[in-house]
């Protein structure tokens, strides 16, 4: 596959930035489409130019750390993450548009990497349990409905990859916030900090500067992990439960 790639390049945080043309031949249907990326990279190295600085890790849809718009859509065409996605769902000739997430809480460092440390402070207002509990109870300990465990793990499944926020047309991180406080709300071991972590989580949410949310439904969609939309409206639920409470 011979591919044309429009990639947003930008020194840093404080300098503009534009999209810059590459040419790429030789690429494999089966390579990733971070692999595709790296022969990029290997070319710019060897013509002594700076490779397109990007986010990645495990490479294996885990860890969230490779965001990108692809194309005008979070992660690409595939409801996965970039980094599963592979170039068999690009046609040879393609020009394939290369961007950072877009969002006022996500600023650009360096190219398509972005600051998506708001997350982890979201996470930090309250995404954990603070009872010590000491070594790792018995499995049925403490029983647990299978519908509230069912729904509880689909919210775990977020990886906090901000896709979510980068598809919403106000860059909200209301699924993302959603996906933390159900999982551990539903619980019985997040229940005694029920009320004040959902609050102290979309107070640190709001604190960041991300948008509010209008139910457009992006977010679900972009979602590669398919974390439900009915979690903004339980998180919605719980706030309001949380308010009462004070």
């Amino acid at each position: 596959m011979n591919l044309t790639l429009r990639i947003w390049r930008q020194a840093g945080p404080d300098t503009p930035g534009a999209l810059t043309t590459y040419r790429v031949d030789g690429i494999s249907p089966d390579m990733s489409f971070l692999e595709m990326l790296d022969t990029l990279n290997e070319e710019l190295i060897l013509r002594g130019e700076q490779p397109v600085a990007f986010d990645h890790d495990c490479r294996e849809g885990i860890c969230g750390a490779c965001g990108m718009v692809i194309n005008g859509q979070a992660h690409g065409p595939e409801r996965t993450t970039t980094c599963q996605l592979h170039m068999r769902h690009f046609e040879d000739g393609d020009t394939i548009d290369v961007e950072p997430w877009r969002a006022g809480a996500f600023p650009v460092v360096k190219d398509l990497v972005v600051d998506r440390s708001a997350l982890d402070r979201i996470i930090g207002s309250g995404g954990y349990i603070t009872a010590p509990t000491g070594s790792a109870p018995e499995a049925h300990a403490t029983p647990v409905p299978k519908e509230v465990a069912d729904l509880a793990f689909e919210h775990a499944e977020c990886i906090g990859c901000g896709a979510c926020v980068a598809a919403c047309p106000n860059g909200s991180a209301m699924l993302f916030t959603a996906a933390k406080v159900v999982h551990l709300n539903l619980l019985p071991q997040g229940a005694p900090e029920r009320g004040s972590r959902v609050r102290s989580m979309v107070a640190a949410m709001d604190a960041e500067g991300f948008g509010g949310c209008t139910n457009t439904g992006e977010c679900a969609t972009a979602c590669p992990k398919g974390i439900p939309l009915t979690g903004i409206a339980t998180l919605n639920r719980e706030f309001l439960r949380g308010a009462r409470q004070r």
